[in-house]
């Protein structure tokens, strides 16, 4: 069920009020659960029912993404701001250094807490930020042409598509192994929220100068990769692994982009090995 939180967070112009929508199920210690640039959280569904059997599972729509506004005037849809809004959600919610698992954004958000040393455990799904600008640039223009595609498109023209698997494959199979398991109404609704973004278009080019270059000590981490990730290709995770030497790096056969859809059992299997 859903739920939205609102709290104040310091910018620039002086202390500001935040608000998220996010979905809690389960119980046990707080795993968090961070989306990708454009998407939202129900891109978690598939694995919340056996996440949610041993933790407390906090899935939470981005700022400027799903139904969560985008920041006030003032604070930047960037990697320092996000990580500080992300800080005091934790205190919102009531929970302490919580797991963290994320999905490429999400991946290199959770990373950062973990930098930090706000979080219990991490695990990153195809992280962000381990790219060479070769990659990067062609992951961004992927991604501009995916969000350019979903504006154009009238509601009802995205709702006949995704009808047929073939109209699902060609709507998300840039981020889908097997988009196929996707159900219809779920393609629906994360090509509207990739239309409907907020943040989409600054947080893209905030991502410009990131990259990720610092170890991470006294933090378990383990960093995931499909195999056939179309998107942000499979042999950054060997460069990530280079970057987090005690990081555990770990295969996933046969998904894509965005696992969790891909291969549910084996996702939540890695997110709950690498939270424990």
């Amino acid at each position: 069920m859903s739920a939205t939180v609102s709290f104040k967070v310091a910018s620039a112009r002086g202390e500001q009020s935040v608000t998220l929508s996010y979905t809690r199920r389960g119980s046990g210690e707080p795993l968090l659960l961070l989306h990708g640039i454009g998407h939202h959280r129900q891109v978690w569904d598939p694995v919340i029912p056996a996440l949610a059997a041993e933790r407390d599972v906090i899935a939470v729509d981005l700022p400027g993404c799903g139904e969560s506004p985008a920041l006030p005037g003032g604070m930047a849809h960037d990697l320092p701001t996000m990580s500080t809004v992300l800080t005091a959600l934790f205190g919102a919610l009531e929970i302490e250094r919580p797991h963290v698992a994320g999905n490429s954004l999400g991946g290199l958000l959770a990373l950062d807490l973990a930098r930090a040393r706000l979080v219990r455990s991490v695990t990153a799904l195809s992280p962000a930020g381990f790219w060479n600008e070769a990659e990067r640039r062609y992951a961004f223009t992927v991604l501009t042409a995916m969000r350019q595609i979903a504006r154009r498109m009238p509601p009802p023209v995205v709702e006949r598509l995704a009808r047929p698997a073939i109209g699902r494959t060609l709507l998300t199979s840039t981020i889908y192994a097997r988009p196929g398991r996707r159900s219809p109404e779920a393609v629906v609704a994360e090509t509207l929220a990739l239309a409907r973004a907020q943040g989409f278009s600054e947080t893209l080019r905030s991502g410009r100068t990131v990259r990720f270059t610092d170890d991470i000590v006294g933090t378990p981490v383990t960093v995931a990769w499909g195999d056939r990730d179309r998107l942000l290709i499979p042999r950054q995770g060997v460069r990530a692994k280079g970057v987090i030497p005690e990081a555990r790096l770990v295969r996933l056969p046969g998904c894509g982009h965005v696992p969790m859809n891909d291969d549910p059992a084996l996702v939540a299997r890695v997110v709950l090995d690498g939270s424990r």
